[in-house]
């Protein structure tokens, strides 16, 4: 099935060949990086989208504390501000992370993005938390995949007329680049939602940090947890998976088991970008700038793996990543980075290596493109569009 948002005739894309706009960082006396960006998302057809009386979700990655290498709140507002003048309402959003750190519930979230500059006197919108204070509050979206049948998304998300994502691409640790799939299918889960993503979806107790006090067995509905000798023991027969314990224990006791692999990871948050992008327009941008070796989550950030590459937008999720993945790998290593030492410890790397599996040995990012093109989301065919 093909999920593009219909353009006007003769402008649509191509599922043999999506159109993907790029530009670079470069920039002019008559034109600075604010509004090259507005014009790339012109010049892909952002204006097609009817935005008029529709709430516009912008997904982006606020950043977590201590780290620098995110996206900075000035282009957050070059699509929020053309959102608004396209006659729509646009919020930035995000959801509540699974692991434990400065964006694990929406109070936190939020003080989060704002010390990071994502306030609404810079970004000239608001930011809704996704899935609620506690990351429980989630829509079930329907799609019988191959591995995922009701994928669990952040309700703010879902209740969107229109979705955007704004990227910023980069290294990771376990996906082995974060770009517009990961932005979307693992950024938009609710904290259930990505412990399904991660594993096979049933939290388990740290013994060592559960102090008995009981927050889970009165949380669940299913009878799961259970405290013997002041440590909690949550039964994998009972437990659904809703994640309502990772929420309420004081402790930060409770924790998802990452045991799937990594292709079986990637599988699912294509699914689960599935869920997010079907039956509603859609649009993407991604910024390949500050390529960090890891994700955003992370409290600090390394230096680039690989020079600034410049602005790329699509209808197209998954063109978009194949063609951000493309570009990098034509890159140079950054001379004293992660990729760059892996390189030269490598004696038999040759020219054709991948610069993201490099970086993460145990990673490949081939996966999730390949099923994301299986089940319709769209193509790893494009026609890259310079402007």
């Amino acid at each position: 099935m093909c999920l593009y948002f219909k353009l006007e005739e003769g402008e649509g894309t191509d599922m043999s060949n999506a159109k993907v706009y790029y530009t670079s960082f470069k920039t002019s006396y008559h034109e600075n990086l604010l509004q090259k960006l507005h014009r790339l998302m012109k010049t892909a057809g952002f204006e097609n989208i009817d935005f008029t009386d529709k709430y516009a979700a912008i997904k982006i990655h606020f950043g977590e504390y201590g780290n620098l290498a995110f996206l900075r709140p000035n282009y957050a507002k070059v699509v929020a501000d053309y959102v608004k003048e396209l006659g729509g309402k646009p919020f930035l959003t995000d959801c509540n992370t699974l692991y434990v750190g400065s964006r694990k519930n929406a109070l936190d979230h939020l003080e989060t993005a704002y010390v990071n500059g994502f306030s609404p006197y810079q970004t000239g919108c608001h930011v809704i938390i996704g899935d609620g204070l506690k990351g429980t509050d989630e829509a079930l979206v329907q799609i019988d995949g191959e591995y995922v049948k009701e994928a669990k998304i952040g309700r703010a998300i879902m209740d969107a007329d229109v979705f955007i994502s704004l990227t910023h691409f980069k290294g990771h640790e376990m996906a082995g680049f974060g770009g517009a799939l990961k932005n979307i299918g693992m950024g938009c889960g609710s904290r259930a939602g990505k412990m399904e993503q991660h594993c096979e979806g049933k939290p388990s107790v740290e013994t060592d940090k559960c102090v008995g006090c009981g927050a889970c067995v009165k949380i669940c509905a299913h009878g799961a947890p259970v405290v013997t000798d002041k440590k909690a023991v949550i039964d994998h027969d009972k437990c659904v998976g809703c994640g309502r314990c990772l929420a309420v224990c004081p402790k930060d006791a409770v924790a998802a088991d990452f045991s799937d692999s990594i292709a079986m990871l990637n599988r699912k948050m294509a699914e689960y970008s599935l869920a997010v992008c079907k039956d509603r327009p859609c649009f993407h941008v991604s910024l390949i700038c500050d390529v960090s070796p890891n994700c955003d989550c992370h409290a600090e950030n390394d230096i680039p793996i690989i020079p600034d590459v410049g602005m790329l937008a699509s209808f197209d999720p998954v063109a978009l990543d194949q063609a951000c993945a493309d570009l990098c790998n034509k890159m140079p290593a950054t001379p004293g980075s992660i990729l760059s030492d892996n390189i030269q410890a490598d004696e038999h790397h040759g020219e054709g290596h991948d610069h993201f599996h490099m970086t993460h040995p145990d990673t490949e990012w081939q996966t999730c493109i390949a099923h994301a093109v299986k089940i319709g989301l769209g193509t790893d065919q494009y026609e890259l569009i310079t402007i």
